[in-house]
This record gives C-alpha cells, structure tokens and sequence, in this order.
C-alpha cells in the first residue's frame, strides 16, 4: 500500500476526552529523569504541553516539540511562550532538520507516550535515535516511556480485522498500522547500537480506565488513536462500520460487569539511558 501524507488528527479537546491519564500516569518516568536546576531538557512529543510545563518548573529550560501543529498551538495557548519555555512544531522523525537543532544542546531528553509513533518509521527509526544521541551533551540523559511488546494487544488486533473486513488485505491493514511496540531486548539492543549506556528498563503490565466521557471511551480512543487505521477505509461509511465492530468486539473483553467500565491492557515500556562522557 502507497504511504499517504501525514495527517494532523490531534487536537487537545479529542487527547482530553479520550485519553486524559497519559499525562497524569507519568509520574515513575519523572521520576527517573530526575530535573535539576541547572537542566536543559527537550521534551520529545510534547503534545499539548502538559509535562512540558510541568518539567520547567523545577529546570533551568524546557522545550517542546511536536508533530503536531494544532497540539503545539494549544500547548502555547495553555501554558505560554516565556523565558526557559518554548514550543517548536517540528516532526521527530527528523529533528537534524530542526532550526533549534545543535548538537550537545541538552542535558536531558524526555519523552512521554510519544515513541511508539516517532519510531514507527522503519527508515528514520536509526536515525532519529542517532539525532536524540547527538543533541545530547556528553553525560546527558535520555528518559522515556512507551508502548511496549503486547500494549494495547486487544484493540490493537480488533483495529486490523475490522479494516480488514472492510475490503483491504490484511497486510495492508499491518501497514496502517501507526504504532511500533517494542520488547525490552530489541529496544535495549537499538540503544546500544547508538552508544547509549542503558542504565535501567522496565515493562510494565497496566490495564488502564477508560474515560466514560460521551465523545470518549472506546469509541473516542479507536477513533483518535487508531485514526491512521481508519484513513486507509474510502469512505465514512467503511470507517463507521470499522469502529462499530471494535466496540461490538471488545465490549464484553475489556468492560468490566460491575461498574460497566472498560480498560485498555496498555503496557509501558520505561527506559533510562545515558550518553557517555
């Protein structure tokens, strides 16, 4: 299947509905980066700017970017422009092409839910890798959390059968795809491979609730996150039909009897690393 052109399909008030705890389920990966006054970080995915914010409070200078123009327009609206705070649109996958790209310019690099789509592109995932190794300066750390091997398993194979009955083949549909979740053992070998020093990984298993919203839910999430799945369907009708059967699908696998709740089997994948000196 021919690559289509990228297409913005975030905007804040949809992450909100349907996705709120991304942000607020941060806090181990925070942890580990551990912001000191005197850092510079680079917040990689920064989506509306949340952590970013948040990140600048305890460090000398925090920069966000993000694929995403209307993300990055809401992260100025929410949280300003101001001396050690900025917001930069720019696509990851190709940061050395980044105005503001030099390379040592960072004592920490962060990034948040983010990695799964920047690395999805088999042909810019070594290179991007290699940009975050370069804009670090030596001693600098590189903190992140994921998608890891097995996340979001359950609507993740309902997402490529449902398109798949909608009339593409299935090896299109594992094209659409717009995630990469990698194990432990690949990941730790990628960094490696750039020079990286990886000081701690883990992955965890961690179901997660659903927002019960009207516009969220699993409907909001299939249609947001999975909105690269659904533009590979020609028409509305395909793609309406596409989202009634992941929610038929999964109604009685993710919801829970007692509460009428659902939760996603997300799994993180948390790495610390480091640059040597």
């Amino acid at each position: 299947m021919a690559q289509r052109p990228a297409k913005d399909h975030w905007t804040q008030e949809a992450y909100s509905t349907s996705a709120p705890f991304v942000p607020k389920l941060a806090t181990t990966i925070l942890q580990w980066l551990d912001p000191q006054p005197d850092d510079i970080v680079l917040d990689l995915g920064c989506g509306d700017g949340v952590l970013t914010a948040k990140l600048r409070e305890t460090c000398a200078s925090a920069s966000g970017v993000d694929a995403s123009a209307s993300m990055i327009t809401a992260a100025k609206k929410t949280h300003g422009s101001r001396a050690g705070l900025s917001w930069h649109v720019q696509d990851c996958r190709y940061l050395d092409r980044w105005i503001n790209f030099q390379k040592g310019g960072y004592t920490k690099v962060f990034s948040n839910a983010a990695l799964h789509w920047i690395l999805r592109d088999l042909s810019t995932r070594e290179s991007m890798l290699q940009n975050v190794y370069d804009i670090l300066r030596p001693g600098g750390t590189f903190a992140f959390e994921m998608g890891g091997k097995g996340n979001v398993a359950e609507v993740h194979a309902a997402l490529m059968a449902a398109v798949a009955h909608q009339g593409i083949t299935l090896e299109d549909a594992r094209e659409l795809c717009p995630w990469f979740f990698p194990s432990e053992a690949l990941m730790r070998q990628m960094l490696e491979n750039m020079g990286f020093k990886v000081q701690r990984m883990e992955l965890e298993y961690r179901p997660t609730k659903l927002t019960s919203d009207k516009d969220g839910g699993i409907e909001g999430w299939v249609r947001l996150m999975g909105a690269q799945f659904l533009e590979g369907l020609d028409t509305s009708t395909k793609r309406d039909a596409a989202v009634k059967e992941v929610c038929e699908v999964l109604k009685t696998v993710i919801g829970h009897e007692e509460d009428d709740s659902m939760y996603l089997g997300y799994v993180r994948l948390r790495v610390l690393a480091t640059k040597p000196t």
